[in-house]
């Protein structure tokens, strides 16, 4: 009989080996889950879409938002959430996810505006590629194939009148005693990249009574100044993209010479939100691929001239690529 209690406690030593087993392999089922629960957690968690105030960038952010909603990725309006600075210290802070910013803007974020890589398209998108992914874990996307920059325009009558296709050709009129008044914001005419920055690099020089300075940035103001001749305008800053262009009769002047940034649009997503959602990298670059310059002024131009709501005009512009997939 003595033998049998080998046996009992050997079985209950079985019985105890096996209750730790159970209990260890119950612990891992239990990080397993919670882990689980983590990853989904963590994939509804919504991005937050935003954008600056202006036509062009909201028109931008709502295709980002409608395309994200489209592929059922939770999403939170922050559009027109603020000026270019607001939205830098937001998406660093972490206090929104994905915006559409220009790549010239790198020049400014990193001090180097007289660095000429940014005057080159795909050497300056290259450049703020790096540096933001190195210093703040933000990825820039693909960028649309078009150019948003400083640029000068006039009435089309005028360029007919006097041959002018470029900055060239309005340089040579002005050198010649041209008369031209030009219509801009203070920070055109003093920003060295920008006005200063087309004298420099076409010899040409507009003394003070040559110039109409108005208050802010708007372009619309500048551009609706030439094409109808307020107060002696002439000639007007504007942007590349600007819808009324077209509208107003008015002919953008080239620049051969590259005076100017190029400011290129694209997506820039913090690292940790691609990483959740990998497939917004390619949905977001069939859009802004397809956004020229041409079809930039379009949309502006219903937004800007025709009085649509951004978010309408994207969902037309989008049709049949926000269907789900």
């Amino acid at each position: 009989m003595r033998r049998s209690k080998p046996s009992r406690i050997l079985s209950r030593s079985r019985s105890a080996g096996e209750g730790h087993r159970a209990s260890a392999i119950s612990r891992r089922q239990a990080l397993l889950v919670c882990a689980a629960l983590s990853i989904t957690a963590d994939a509804d968690e919504p991005v937050r879409v935003a954008s600056k105030l202006d036509t062009e960038s909201a028109l931008l952010g709502n295709m980002i938002l409608l395309a994200l909603e489209a592929d059922h990725i939770p999403t939170v309006d922050r559009l027109q959430l603020g000026p270019t600075n607001i939205l830098r210290s937001a998406i660093i802070a972490g206090e929104i996810d994905i915006y559409p910013e220009y790549t010239g803007n790198g020049a400014l974020f990193y001090a180097s505006e007289s660095d000429p890589v940014w005057r080159d398209r795909d050497a300056g998108y290259a450049k703020i590629r790096v540096l933001d992914e190195l210093h703040h874990d933000l990825i820039w996307l693909d960028p649309a194939p078009t150019d948003n920059s400083w640029v000068i325009v006039v009435p089309h009558e005028l360029a007919a009148e006097q041959r002018l296709q470029s900055l060239a050709d309005f340089a040579g009129w002005i050198r010649r005693g041209g008369r031209v008044r030009l219509a801009a914001s203070a920070e055109f005419v003093e920003s060295p990249a920008a006005l200063p920055a087309f004298e420099e690099a076409y010899g040409f020089m507009l003394a003070p009574a040559q110039l109409l300075v108005l208050a802010g940035g708007d372009t619309a103001v500048t551009v609706r100044a030439a094409a109808e001749g307020i107060s002696g305008v002439d000639a007007a800053m504007a942007y590349g993209t600007d819808g009324a262009l077209s509208v107003l009769g008015l002919v953008v002047l080239a620049d051969p010479k590259r005076a100017q940034v190029v400011y290129a649009p694209a997506p820039v997503v913090r690292a940790a939100v691609l990483q959740r959602y990998p497939a917004m990298r390619d949905r977001l670059a069939t859009i802004f691929r397809s956004l020229d310059e041409a079809s930039l002024r379009r949309l502006n131009a219903r937004i800007a001239v025709d009085g649509e709501r951004p978010p309408d005009v994207a969902r037309d512009y989008l049709g049949g690529t926000l269907q789900r997939r």
